[in-house]
């Protein structure tokens, strides 16, 4: 579900207290945990580490980027490719039992 329009997006308060504070684009990127924050205009050209549960990501807001959230770009999942086909039959011979003969 959307969130209403009247209330505005959602920015985490400590976060804008850290972009107000110190939103100089030179000086060294501002730390989030708040991956449910929406990017607004004031955030772009600004350097970010979002946590995506296990490390930061470091991200630059582009002008593309306002109205997204901080999430959609610090996936927390790592693909690791499927397994080859020849895995897969390596595996399933070795596995199954071999019946002696009648």
């Amino acid at each position: 579900m959307a969130r209403s329009v009247w209330k505005g997006p959602f920015v985490h308060p400590s976060l804008l207290k850290k972009v107000e504070k110190g939103g100089d684009a030179t000086k060294r990127p501002i730390k989030t945990w708040s991956r449910g924050s929406t990017i607004i205009p004031e955030f772009v050209g600004l350097k970010f580490e979002i946590y995506n549960g296990k490390k930061f990501i470091p991200i630059t807001v582009s002008d593309e980027m306002v109205g997204h959230k901080f999430g959609e770009f610090a996936p927390t999942r790592q693909f690791m490719g499927h397994t080859p086909a020849d895995k897969k039959a390596g595996a399933a011979s070795a596995a199954a039992p071999k019946r002696a003969g009648k």
